[in-house]
């Protein structure tokens, strides 16, 4: 399995201005430093976009994790763009999303795409966290707290499947 260093440095932007879920993803791929390294934003773009309108992505709670797989990339990348006046996107709640999340995978990392989600949305699911990570202002404050949640929870996810097959 490959390593997953998700997010690393570009890889939230505060203040989508975007209140229309399709065009909200559009600023957030162009805005986010991380989709701008070695990546074509328009196939990405088109790629997500086709997900979307198979289902919505918003899962409630101000939270959507859209989704594209892509040719010709390296590693997973995800992005986080954070909406204060919150974003229609035909949400399980109706509510509006003020966390969009927006994965890029390549093909052949689908186990890893999976298990980044998994722990994704995991997360999440805790209120306290979404709004921890509501309360700050810059970007690098939350890239930090993400990492940081997210690199436990891979590292819990981990040793607990190395202590089920050590058994």
């Amino acid at each position: 399995m490959h390593d997953l260093n998700c997010f690393m440095d570009g890889s939230v932007v505060c203040e989508l201005q975007s209140t229309d879920k399709f065009e909200a993803i559009h600023e957030l791929i162009l805005k986010a430093p991380i989709f701008q390294r070695n990546i074509d934003n328009v196939l990405l773009e088109k790629a997500v976009i086709l997900r979307e309108k198979q289902q919505s992505t918003g899962f409630g709670h101000g939270v959507a994790v859209a989704h594209g797989t892509l040719k010709g990339l390296d590693t997973i990348r995800i992005a986080l763009g954070v909406s204060r006046k919150g974003i229609d996107f035909d949400s399980l709640d109706g509510e509006p999303v003020q966390l969009l999340f927006i994965v890029a995978s390549p093909p052949k990392m689908q186990l890893e795409y999976l298990l980044a989600l998994s722990i994704l949305t995991g997360l999440l699911r805790n209120k306290a966290f979404r709004d921890e990570i509501l309360s700050y202002r810059e970007e690098g404050q939350i890239e930090r707290a993400l990492c940081d949640a997210f690199h436990r929870s891979l590292q819990f996810r981990t040793k607990l499947s190395i202590s089920r097959v050590a058994c």
